[in-house]
């Protein structure tokens, strides 16, 4: 069996296109010496094709609704669009 590779993300701090292809750069939190909120960090850069993101974009779709149905989260009727 191959072994995986895990990355550890706190979020993404940006999602932009450049050069014909989508990039995110994911960030992870870091505490400062003076105690106060953590500050985001970027960490790593995923880069990929639109279509590659397209699909990422509906995978993800797929599990929000997954997770919607198992109540896992919940709807925010209030939220601006």
């Amino acid at each position: 069996m191959n072994e995986k590779k895990e990355i550890f993300a706190d979020g993404i701090g940006q999602i932009h296109f450049a050069g014909g292809m989508v990039r995110f750069d994911f960030v992870t939190l870091q505490p400062t010496e003076d105690g106060k909120a953590p500050v985001p960090q970027g960490s790593i850069r995923v880069i990929m094709p639109p279509n590659g993101f397209l699909g990422a974009f509906n995978s993800m779709q797929q599990l929000i609704d997954k997770l919607l149905e198992a109540g896992v989260l919940q709807k925010n009727e209030n939220a601006k669009k």
